[in-house]
This record gives C-alpha cells, structure tokens and sequence, in this order.
C-alpha cells in the first residue's frame, strides 16, 4: 500500500511523464524535469476547450486529440482542476470499477497557490485499459447557497465531486441513421431456415458486440483501433526528434540497433519504468537529434519545428511578447505561478501539511487525520475577508461509488471565468522551419539508414526487422528496414483524385515483378510506364495488384508475406508506388490490391513469427499455430493487440497510398481450423460446427465495418471457394459486408470441361447454373474465367490449352483447331463476362491469350526468370493473339459506362441441352450462344419480348476477331416474326455457325 506521501506526490504531477509514441502529451511541461518553462502559464493549443474548463474546471479534450497526443483512451482524459488563490482545500477523492482498470483512491491536497495536476485512472500509459467510457454529460453544473454561513461568506458553494462510469448514451441522430440490427436478417431473404447456424449467428453477433467493446476500451471505437501506425513504427516528431514504438509483451528490454549507433543495443533503448513500456508490451524508444558543433539547446524544451517548409512563423517572433500577450489576454494577476522545478508544486505542498522539518519517512509521518476532517479545521480558518477576485465554491466527496460530479459555482464566478478568451497558441505560433532544425541539429538516424530492433527475452537477445516497417530490405541473414525519411522535395506530391467507384467493375489482375518482356524483376516505374497504358486501352477500370506487400520468398508470387506495412523493395521505394497509384488514378484507374490477412510467412528474422521470443505474440501456439498444408502461422483473431496490428495494415494502405480496395486472399484459411481443406457436404453445418474459427469471422466483420464506416467508396472482394453464406449481406443483417465475392467455381468448371469432357458432352445446363450459382447476390458476384491461379500455381492458362498447335496433327487440322480453341475461348470470355454479376478479372496476359504459363524463380528451376514475363509484343503484332486482344477491347466495351449491364439481372430464358445452344437477355442486349463444336444452324428460332428490327453489335464469327465470317452481311440485321417462342410474343430466325457467339441490340421498334 503506497503511503499518503507517495500518493501525495504522484497526484501533484512527480510519477513522471505519459507520452504517447510520437507526440508530446499537452501536459509534459508539468511534469518535465531541467527544461521546465518559466511560467506555467504557458499551456499548449491542444486544449481546445478552455473554454469548457472555464465552466466546469474540466478540461475536455477532442477524443483523437487524446490517444494521438497522450495515447489515452477517452475514459482516461486529462483533468485540469483550477482552484483559487485563496482555497487551501483537502479534496478527498475516490474511484473505482468493477471493471478492466484498477480501483484508485487517495487524497489530494491543494496548496494555497494556483496548482494544475492531471491524474489518469488506468495504469498503462501507451494504450491505457478501461472498460467504459465517460462522457462530459455526466458532469452536472448547478448553483447552490450555502445555508450555514454568514453574509461575508455568501460567495461560497458546495462542489460535489466524483467521478460516473457509466456507458455514454448513445447518440440519437446516430441510432435514427443505423439500420435496425437484426443478426438472422439475411437468413428469410435466402430461404436458409437451419436452426443451428441461426443460433451460431446469434452467437456470433453476441461476441461481436464483446469484440467491439473490447476494442473500444482500449482505443476509443473503431477508427482509434485502426490508427497504429500514426503511432507504431518510427516517425519524426515535431520536437526534434524520432520517436520508435513496437509490441512485443514477450521481451524485456528494448533497443534500436542500425548503422547510426553501429548496431549497438546499449545506445538507444527504451527507458526504464512506464516511460519506455507499459503493461501491455508496447516498447516506447526516442532517438533524440544531436546539436551541431557550437550550436545551443533551444530555450524552450517544446521547441517544434517544420520539417517541410523552409521557414515558419517562429523564425521571425518575438517570444517574450508572445508570452506576454497571452498573460495579459487570458490569465488573472492572482493566476500566475513561476515554476523552476517540476518538484517545486510538491514540495511547497510538503512544506505547508508538515513545515518545513517535516517527516521524511513513512514512520515519521504517523498517523494522518481523515481528509474530511482536515478540511474542516482548513475551512474553520479561512477569514471571510479571502481574495473577492477568486471563484468561491466548497468541494463534498461523499466517497460513494459512481456517483454524479456536481460543480457548484457562483453566477459572477462563473460569467467572468467563461467571459475570458483561449489562450494563443503559442507553439504553433513559436513553431521553427526546417532551415532552422538543419542548421541546429543533425538526425540521430538519417534517410536511408538501415536499422532493426533488439529484444531481450528470457530465451535470449534477438534482433527483429520491427513489424510496422514501411520499408524492408529481405535477404536471409542480412535483411533489416530501411528509415524512410526523404526531404521534402523527394516525397512524392499527390497530383490526381480517386476516381469514383463505377457501377460495374473490370478487373485487370496483375503483378509488377513479372510485368515486364526481359527476363528481370521490373519495378513500379516500368509497370506505370508501360503497363498502366494499356490497360485503360484494353477497356478495364480497376487494377488488381497481386505480390506487392513485402515477401522474402519471391516464388510465393507474394503469398506469404513477411511485412504487412511495407511495399515490397524488389519494385521500388514507397515513392514509386504512391506514383503508380497516382498514375493510375489520373487515368480512371481504381487501384485495388491483394491483402492477405489470413497467414502469414514463417519467417523470424524478417516476419512475425516469434516476434518477441515467444511462440503466441501474433499466432495461436498448438496445434492452431500453423497452417495445414503451407506451413505458415495462423493469426489470433481474438486478440485486441492483434486486431489492432491488423486493422491498421488495412487503413495504412487507404491513408498511405491511397489503395482503392482489398482482395481478402484465401478466406477459408481463417474462416476453418482445417483451413478449408475438407470436403463441405452443402449442408449449413458446415458453416457453423466446431470447425469454424468465429474470431476470424468477426475480424472480417470488424475489418469490413471500419473500412466502409471511414472509407465508404472502398471495394472489398471476398476470395472464398467456400460461398460461406452471407459474404456480401450488410453485417446489420448477419452478414459479413463484403462488396463483391468471388466465384472460384467457374473458372474450375471451364478447367474441369477443357480438361476431362469431350466438347460435344458439354452441358449447357450446367454451365448455366455454375455461372448463375441461383444466389440472391448475384449482383455481387465477380467472375473470370481465369485468373493468376491457372497461369501461375504450376498450371497452364486456358490461352495455352486452346491455342496451342498439336504437334501430331497435320498443318491444315492444326489451324482449324487453333481457330475453334480461339472462337471458343472468346465465347467462354463473353458468357461468363455478361451473363450474371457487375465485376469481371482478367489475368494479366489473358486479354490477348498470352501463350505461356507464368514460372517464378527457384531451386526447381535454378531460380530462371525466363518464363517470369509477359510477352507484350503479342497483342499489337498482328495475328492469332492481336485478334484475340481485338475482341476483349470490343467486350470491355458492350458495358460502356458500366450501366448497360449492371443495371439488371439476365434472364435466361432458351436453354437448349441437344443443339448445344443458349440466350438469355440483358439490358437491352439479346446474346445467343452455340456450343456446338460441329453443327451450325440456320433459321434457328429464339424468342424475344419487343418486336422490331435487330442488329449484331458483336459477332466472334467476324474475321477481324479470328473468325470464319460464315455470317452474310445482309444477316448482320434480322426482323422479328410474330409468333409466341420461349414465352415471348415474337421470334428471332437466325443464323447461328458453329462454335460462335452473337450480340443483338433492337435498333428499331415495329407496332404491329
């Protein structure tokens, strides 16, 4: 039990200073020791309430102000207690929770001078602990006369004082606009009545709510848990310095090590106590700028400088008078204190309970009388005559838990405190330029320098590339992170504005390293170069980059990711790629990226796998630790640290560069403890029996809710085989909230009837119900007939199946039958392109039939780049691979603005299983398909809602896309018959060859 004198001590502002990782806390200058400022006067701009504080003695902080300034929660904010010169009050205070946060209580004394403390309830300093959060509504102001003193003493008034820790009330205007919550919703609207994976969705949403409320416990709601790297990681802070902050609650003690210090773990370490690591792990490391020769320190130790502009507004001011101007504008006579010490307020407290030999130890001090009872004796010698300038008022504790603060203060008080003005903003006003920092200072650690970080665990020392790095340098035994710092005329400026979200999307898939035609790694600024131009010719509207987060293993294609923060270094700086983004932006370009959230690499030195010396810092331990079949490490979901490192990956990669989407890679990996290497019988078991990892599911929730609730134009694409039910139904409904989800299933069918089913038993009615899957989200779905997987994952692209010469056929048969492969590769393209959904992906290389499969270097293959290429030169030297090019531009562009397509659902409405033949409408397009790999058909019959004249917008018959031209001009425009087909009131008779496909639009409407 600490005695009254240490608590006495702590509460007057000497238990050291509570920073957060990167910037000051507004309060430092009260709890600095040696470079105290002169005058207490001097409080920062960040309190942006002052006026608050003038009518509640309460200072009440903006909530991102808080965790960005002090790294405390919003139930821990600062409070600022003003008394009067003239009050020499004992204040007995009391708090405690049932809750996360330990009970504190104590007594505070405070001295017959102007005294400001800040006291915190919860003991983590980084990221502090508190299970409810509190609200200035529960602070009541009301004015009260005291009845038992005499009229020199009517100025009085009882201040009842204690703290509620009560939930904030929700925000009506908020709950109006939030959809009623109903966690089965989606169930009615897909026919599922499965009493089991009701009740696990009931569940789920229970813990969903725990989820969320442990969250907001720590870091304030959802967009504070998604804020780390404003704070994680290594950042510049405005005073001078370079401030480093990472997790690893397994080691016990902390050190950067680099080529600035020559890699020594003595030289810059965190500090001992709260100051450098607190609770939860978080390890809190300043590197302090060195003066230059002859240079002195700054006079004032808040000091801050402007790293961009050259000069600021602190290079020409006169600093007295700044000083002065806010004495006189906001501060009374009888307010100001001069302070040399920041043990200067304790010990004139010491002094005045005890004189000037008080007790020194615990022993010494003996027995203290209750507080209420040396207010009393205080109160009893306090002379009517005190100070009439001060604000009056008297302070009652009732000691009672969770009772309701009343300050009770009188009327003329009250109006001449809240009358007065804030304060300047003084180190915005004092705030130096950057010629300024580079004549005084050089940087402890520079632009380019190479660094990693030191831990001592019970295990041992390690050294870790630290897992918020922005930039990586992987290499086996030397790999490290690289300080990326550029002065400010390198840092790249933005230049274009995100496009806005089309209603339809067509996706180019593709990978920067194998993007080029030499046998190279190419890089961000030969993609934007060469690559990006092509792609808005070819008629796509998003990109879709695989491979780009950093990874040691380059065979992995970028799968198994060693740091999740950092772009990876064989393509380019951070730079490089904000240009790409740039680039594509200012073309119409969406930028999506491939995130993979669901493992990670096995690496230790440059990954996360016993990052801190133990086995479950980011990953379950047991059996859960590692992937099945890939080896890689799980992630705990459960995990609010964790959560939070996940979460922030996903902003960073918004706020940072602008990235316009995510495509959640290989979802069955978390969603399963088997990792979705089973077989699913279809039964709705499968998605709720014990198998399921539910945190997972609810990170993919949490993740969803924060990118669309701060982000609502970025596009999330659910990659799962698995069509777990409710991927893209709203998370208000029991859904996970995905934009789009992915139907793995089609491009396996088109590889399953290639491979295994002569052409002439293909089904149409199994084609048509993989592609339409019968799902009441299909407006949602994004389809392709292929993507990296057939061309990268040791397979062939379907182009290489098709198109590819047999060596044992005659020249003759062997151009007839590249000439059907073309025909029939284009019409899997199209009906899979327009049949259902509003996204279509093509592999990079696939819109003009790219003839080789894709082989990225390794032992297998003596690490060759050889095949790690796409051969431009195809699509614009004539030819098979230019037609084939030819007509997926003229495809892209049957969905204009992405309104002809996407406004409606098809309707299929002619199937026919013997003649191999399908049609359906959609929009106001009419396609008809014949399968059929020997038989064409004239006056084929095909029944259509509107009479009147048709003509073909797109043929694959048409020579110009590699066709045989079978169709006749004079058939390119047909006229309806009346008489009732497929249900409809006219019919179509057309011509329809052999293996082709055909686009309709009605020109001209006949009344009959």
């Amino acid at each position: 039990m600490a005695s009254n004198r240490d608590f006495l001590l702590r509460s007057s502002g000497c238990g050291g200073d509570r920073r957060s990782k990167s910037r000051r806390n507004p309060l430092d200058f009260l709890l600095s020791d040696g470079v105290c400022p002169k005058r207490l006067t001097k409080m920062p701009r960040q309190m942006k309430q002052f006026e608050n504080l003038k009518s509640t003695t309460m200072t009440q902080f903006d909530s991102a102000t808080v965790t960005r300034e002090t790294g405390l929660s919003i139930a821990q904010r600062p409070t600022v207690l003003i008394l009067p010169q003239s009050a020499e009050a004992a204040l007995s205070f009391s708090i405690s929770s049932p809750h996360s946060f330990p009970a504190a209580c104590g007594t505070f004394t405070v001295p017959s001078t102007f005294m400001a403390f800040s006291s915190n309830l919860a003991f983590n300093h980084l990221f502090p602990v508190a299970s409810k959060s509190f609200s200035p509504s529960h602070f009541n102001l009301a004015t009260e006369p005291r009845a038992d003193v005499g009229a020199a003493s009517a100025r009085h008034r009882s201040w009842k004082c204690s703290f509620s820790a009560h939930e904030r009330p929700a925000n009506p205007e908020r709950r109006k606009s939030e959809p009623a919550v109903d966690p089965v919703g989606f169930l009615s609207d897909f026919g599922i009545s499965d009493r089991a994976f009701s009740l696990f969705l009931r569940e789920r949403h229970k813990a969903l709510k725990d989820r969320r409320f442990d969250l907001c416990s720590r870091f304030i709601d959802i967009k504070e848990a998604s804020s780390g790297f404003e704070i994680l990681g290594m950042h510049r802070h405005r005073c001078h310095r370079v401030d480093f902050m990472d997790w690893a609650p397994g080691s016990r003690y902390c050190s950067i090590v680099g080529d600035f210090n020559h890699w020594s773990p003595a030289e810059n370490s965190a500090r001992d106590g709260h100051f450098g690591h607190d609770d939860f792990g978080y390890w809190f490391v300043i590197l302090e700028d060195r003066l230059r020769d002859g240079e002195e320190p700054d006079e004032y130790f808040f000091q801050e400088y402007n790293y961009i502009e050259d000069f600021d507004t602190g290079d020409s001011l006169n600093v007295e008078e700044l000083l002065q101007k806010i004495d006189d504008e906001y501060w009374e006579p009888e307010e100001k204190v001069y302070r040399n010490s920041r043990l200067e307020g304790a010990a004139k407290l010491f002094e005045e309970m005890f004189g000037p030999n008080g007790p020194q130890t615990e022993e010494e001090l003996g027995e203290l009388e209750d507080a209420e009872t040396r207010y009393r004796k205080w109160k009893q010698s306090q002379s009517s005559e005190s100070n009439a300038s001060s604000p009056c008022y008297d302070v009652i504790d009732h000691g009672k838990t969770y009772d309701v603060e009343s300050v009770i203060l009188d009327p003329v008080s009250k109006a001449k405190f809240r009358s007065k003005k804030p304060p300047t903003a003084y180190w915005i006003e004092m705030r130096k330029g950057r010629k300024a920092w580079v004549k005084k200072y050089l940087p402890t650690i520079s632009h380019g320098n190479r660094y990693r970080v030191y831990f001592n665990t019970p295990n041992g020392p390690l050294e870790r590339v630290p897992a918020w790095a922005t930039y990586v340098l992987p290499g086996g035994e030397k790999s490290c992170a690289v300080h990326w710092d550029p002065p400010p005329e390198a840092v790249h400026k933005w230049k274009n504005q995100r496009p806005e979200v089309p209603k339809s999307l067509r996706i180019y898939e593709c990978h920067v390293g194998i993007s080029g035609s030499e046998p190279k790694i190419s890089s961000f600024e030969e993609f934007s170069l060469k690559v990006l131009p092509h792609v808005k010719e070819a008629g796509y509207n998003a990109i879709q980059i695989m491979g780009l987060v950093e990874h040691s293993d380059y065979s992995s294609a970028g799968y198994k990711v060693t740091n999740l923060f950092a772009v990876s270094s064989r393509f380019g700086t951070p730079d490089d790629f904000k240009r790409l983004v740039d680039e594509a932006h200012g073309l119409g370009l969406l930028v999506f990226m491939d995130i993979v959230h669901s493992y990670s690499a096995a690496d230790e030195l440059v990954g996360l796998s016993l990052y801190d010396g133990s086995n479950d810092c980011y990953f379950h331990s047991g059996k859960r630790s590692h992937h099945k079949h890939w080896g890689t490490r799980m992630f705990k979901y459960g995990d609010v640290d964790v959560l939070h490192f996940l979460l922030s990956n996903l902003r960073w990669w918004v706020v940072e560069y602008l990235v316009d989407g995510f495509n959640f890679h290989s979802l069955p990996s978390m969603m399963y403890t088997h990792n979705g290497f089973t077989a699913f019988s279809g039964e709705m078991e499968d998605y709720c029996n014990r198998y399921v990892d539910r945190d997972a599911l609810i990170y993919l929730m949490l993740a969803n809710e924060m990118l669309h609730d701060i982000h609502p134009s970025i596009v999330t694409i659910a990659e799962d085989p698995t069509l777990y039910p409710g991927l893209c139904e709203p998370i208000s409904r029991g859904g996970l909230g995905f934009d789009y989800w992915a139907n793995a299933s089609v491009s396996e069918m088109w590889s399953w009837l290639l491979h295994d089913v002569p052409q002439h038993q293909w089904s149409m009615n199994k084609i048509v119900e993989v592609l339409v899957r019968n799902n009441k989200r299909n407006d949602r779905m994004l389809l392709y007939v292929e993507n990296h997987s057939q061309s990268v994952s040791g397979g062939h692209s379907f182009a290489e199946i098709l198109l590819r010469k047999p060596s044992e056929k005659l020249e003759e048969e062997g151009e007839a039958l590249i000439l059907r492969g073309s025909s029939l590769l284009q019409m899997m393209k199209l009906i899979t392109f327009t049949i259902t959904g509003s996204a279509y992906l093509n592999f990079m290389g696939n819109e003009f039939g790219h003839p080789g499969r894709v082989e990225f270097p390794s032992p297998a293959n003596g690490n060759s780049l050889v095949l790690a290429t796409r051969r431009w030169n195809l699509a614009t030297d004539g030819g098979l691979h230019c037609e084939q090019f030819d007509f997926d531009k003229r495809m892209m562009m049957l969905d204009g603005d992405g309104l002809r397509l996407s406004k409606s659902l098809p309707n299929i409405h002619h199937v026919d299983e013997s003649k191999k033949v399908i049609s359906y409408i959609r929009g106001p397009l009419l396609f008809v398909f014949n399968f059929h790999p020997e038989k064409s058909y004239e006056l084929y019959n095909i029944g259509v809602e509107e009479g009147g004249e048709y003509q073909i917008e797109l043929t694959t018959d048409e020579v110009r896309y590699g066709g045989l031209g079978e169709l006749g001009e004079d058939e390119y425009q047909v006229r309806t018959v009346s008489r009732r087909n497929d249900g409809y009131r006219y019919t179509l008779e057309l011509t329809l060859p052999r293996l082709s496909a055909q686009v309709y639009k009605l020109t001209r409407i006949l009344r009959v």
